[in-house]
């Protein structure tokens, strides 16, 4: 006899782990969380280098100056 191959959805599968006893729900965290693992480090991570972000911007080292004036200018608060 040949099983038949139906999708389950997620929330079936929930409605079975709701069933399980403690155990047995730490014993298929255990057997899942493998494969799981294995799946996500085939995932290739694009990273787009940050080489030449801020490649003409002109910021001076007066408008350095200006912003940490404005930032720190009523540090510490009078209110506290």
């Amino acid at each position: 006899m040949m099983a038949s191959k139906t999708a389950v959805t997620l929330e079936e599968v929930l409605n079975f782990v709701k069933q399980l006893k403690l155990v047995d729900k730490v014993r298929l965290i255990e057997r899942v969380a493998p494969q799981i693992e294995r799946e996500l480090a085939q995932i290739p991570v694009h990273r787009k280098s940050l080489r030449g972000l801020w490649r003409g911007v002109d910021i001076s080292e007066s408008d350095i100056a200006e912003v940490r004036r404005q930032m720190w200018g009523d540090f510490p608060m009078k209110d506290i």
